[in-house]
């Protein structure tokens, strides 16, 4: 027997729709280059949306047909987030970070035809349209100027009446955007969502005990919008009508303090490193900036030191909420919120699942595979996490060599080794190519890089194998030291004792200027590892 429910599409366009309806009169904020603030609502944003989609079609762009952004966050972003998957076409972010080489790999392996820029980045582009398939080029900028051979955006949409535009029947299962992974484990790799999977993903985002996203809400992404969908958030904002800020291209300590507090924003989204250096700026004047409005500090991309989150709660009375997603997830997988079953904790006991990835979002699944096959939840059995979900991608675009990111059963497998408790809180321990086997021992590298960041000399530490003819891998660690802090290699390997068996100290510290990153912010270890991987330990 059937259910007798309407075959309704979950499509953006609803969003659209809704957020046209109820939330007319919400704003969204933009800082632009010049750092002057633009404001508009959303009755702006949907006029201007559907402009777009006209303008699109009539250059030509097809349903199917790729269109890429190469642009920081703000409000012309967040209409090409909606015109062009209204209008059928897919949307693809590219990540301004990566070198340039990666960007003409994946524009062409996308296929992308047409390419929206801001204008500050058009040097970059020059350096890679050469080499690609792209046909227009329309650029973002606040004069409206652009290039002889590009259009202005402006320019581009103005001539197009909203009115006259007429939504076609738009699939569930079709495209709607796709991102590339960053190409750390080779080159980069696409995964394509749905219209489906980013409507659930917000649906997802919203619930109370994940990110719990409301109308009531100031939302600012520090995330990129060319990284993941800025985390989905500037799609579920627009579904439940929350007031957006978009912080455009200054995302320095200064600039983000200063818009939460003109713009009273509640909830705000970054990597570590971003609210490490933000923490570091609050500890020297907490008394300069009001952040009374501040409800919650979304951290993800990277596991984030215990000592962080308990330095913005202890010093300065601010929470931060750790979650767990990927490119491949859309990316929401889990959210460290506290369960009814810890409110009898000590506080030092919330805290270590307060530092844990959380517990796997609605409809997504979890589990961890060893060398023996799948692993209990006992908290101490690492492997290899493994998911599914209505958000989570089932294959890569146009590239079958990947295949072996998925099991035989349809799970992706993420790359991480974790830990799962029996409440199923995840603990990521490393990422599995980052994990250090020591004699035959698996070593965390970022529960020690967690830990050395607690102590009060150490700004950042990364950890990583170098080889060694007896353990074939021992632990290094890389340190960068606070401003006027100074320690021994010893005292640090001596803080570390306290909590680690001896083993599993690192046999070697250095203390460098900066760590290299990944265009994500991440740390990157590869490079790490080539620097130093011919060094003997000491």
């Amino acid at each position: 027997m059937q259910g007798l429910m309407m075959d309704y599409q979950l499509t953006l366009d609803a969003v659209l729709r809704r957020a046209e309806t109820f939330f007319g009169s919400k704003e969204i904020v933009t800082r632009l280059p010049d750092r002057s603030i633009h404001r508009y609502t959303y009755t702006d944003m949907v006029r201007r949306t559907r402009q777009l989609a006209l303008a699109l079609a009539d250059l030509g762009v097809q349903p199917g047909d790729r269109v890429a952004t190469l642009a920081w966050n703000h409000h012309q972003h967040l209409e090409a987030y909606f015109g062009i998957p209204i209008m059928g076409a897919v949307l693809h972010t590219l990540n301004l970070r990566l070198p340039a080489e990666d960007l003409v790999y994946i524009v062409n392996h996308a296929n992308d035809r047409v390419l929206l820029v801001d204008q500050v980045l058009l040097p970059l582009v020059e350096r890679i349209r050469s080499n690609s398939h792209i046909e227009h080029v329309i650029v973002i900028g606040a004069d409206g100027a652009a290039p002889e051979g590009m259009r202005s955006y402006e320019q581009f949409i103005e001539g197009y009446d909203a009115d006259t535009f007429v939504q076609s029947a738009l699939d569930e299962e079709q495209a709607a955007a796709m991102c590339y992974s960053s190409g750390t484990t080779g080159r980069p790799k696409g995964a394509v969502y749905s219209h489906r999977a980013l409507v659930l993903h917000s649906f997802a985002s919203a619930m109370a005990d994940t990110l719990g996203v409301r109308e009531r809400d100031t939302v600012l992404p520090v995330v990129p919008m060319f990284h993941v969908n800025a985390w989905g958030l500037p799609f579920t904002s627009t579904m439940v009508g929350a007031k957006q800020v978009m912080p455009g291209p200054f995302l320095d300590p200064a600039s983000l303090l200063e818009l939460y507090q003109q713009e009273r924003v509640t909830i705000t989204a970054g990597v570590p490193t971003i609210w490490l250096g933000l923490l570091q700026m609050l500890d020297k004047d907490p008394t300069a900036w009001d952040l009374s409005s501040l409800r919650v500090l979304l951290v993800g991309g990277q596991a984030a030191p215990k000592s962080m989150i308990q330095g913005f709660r202890d010093r300065h009375g601010l929470e931060v909420v750790h979650a767990w997603g990927m490119t491949e997830t859309s990316p929401l997988g889990s959210v460290a919120v506290l369960s009814s079953e810890m409110d009898n904790l000590s506080v030092a006991e919330q805290d270590v699942f307060r530092a844990t990835q959380g517990r796997p979002a609605a409809f997504v699944e979890i589990r961890a595979r060893g060398e023996e096959g799948l692993l209990p939840w006992d908290g101490a059995s690492m492997g290899e996490l493994e998911v599914r979900g209505p958000w989570v991608a089932a294959h890569y675009y146009n590239n079958p060599d990947a295949e072996e990111s998925f099991t035989e059963d349809g799970w992706f497998r993420t790359g991480d080794i974790v830990t799962i408790n029996s409440a199923g809180y995840i603990q990521i321990q490393d990422r599995a190519k980052d994990v250090v086997k020591s004699g035959g021992e698996w070593i965390s590298s970022v529960a020690l890089e967690n830990a050395l960041m607690g102590h009060p000399a150490v700004a950042e530490a990364a950890v990583f194998a170098v080889p060694d003819p007896r353990w074939l891998e021992r632990p290094m660690a890389v340190v960068v030291l606070r401003e006027g802090a100074s320690v021994e290699p010893e005292a640090l390997r001596e803080y570390l004792s306290g909590e680690f068996p001896r083993w599993w100290l690192p046999d070697r510290v250095e203390f460098i200027e900066a760590i290299p990153r990944t265009s994500t912010g991440k740390f990157q270890k590869s490079v790490l590892r080539e620097q130093y991987g011919g060094a003997s330990a000491s």
